[in-house]
């Protein structure tokens, strides 16, 4: 029997994570299996409903959420378990996190645990993707090995056009059949 692939989607809080249920919706079209790691600011632009609706699986909030298992890591059984992580939206909060080896929450923990591909498709205002510290961030990840999904020119939160909008959907998708291949 073939084990179905295993996606770890990480959403954090960024106004494109609307776009995390799409992403969502065509990764499970394609048969995999599609587990949700959710930041707290997350929640303030799309719900766990949502996302569990979408996936068909649990959403993973917090560290020290309920357990049906009082020895269950997920941080550690997540991490272990994916065939590919990946974080869409990034923001530079968590971009700079984990180029610092920051791990204070589940999303970031299990990213730094992880062996599994990890690919980041980063939204955020035109200036603050284009600041120097994120892009030295990025640069620092991708020597480790960490793949980008790089943000293209469009509309943004703030009512101006710039480098900063996610990917589009379709391209995030195809990069994750790609890697988990």
């Amino acid at each position: 029997m073939v084990k179905q692939k295993r996606v770890l989607l990480g959403v954090t809080g960024s106004i494109a994570a609307y776009k995390s249920a799409e992403i969502i919706r065509r990764l499970v079209e394609k048969g995999l299996k599609v587990s949700v790691i959710m930041t707290k600011e997350a929640g303030h632009f799309i719900t766990p409903l949502t996302l569990a609706s979408l996936s068909g699986e649990k959403v993973y909030q917090g560290m020290f959420d309920k357990k049906k298992d009082p020895e269950e890591m997920p941080h550690i059984t997540l991490a272990r378990d994916a065939d590919v992580f990946i974080i869409a939206p990034a923001t530079a909060n968590i971009i700079g996190k984990l180029a610092n080896g920051i791990a204070d929450d589940l999303l970031t923990c299990i990213a730094l645990a992880t062996k599994a591909p990890i690919l980041i498709a980063p939204a955020m205002n035109t200036q603050m993707y284009q600041n120097k510290i994120v892009q030295e961030n990025c640069r620092k990840l991708k020597k480790y090995g960490v793949q980008f999904i790089d943000p293209i020119r469009g509309n943004l939160a703030c009512g101006t056009t710039g480098k900063g909008h996610i990917a589009d959907e379709t391209i995030i998708v195809k990069t994750v059949l790609r890697t988990i291949k």
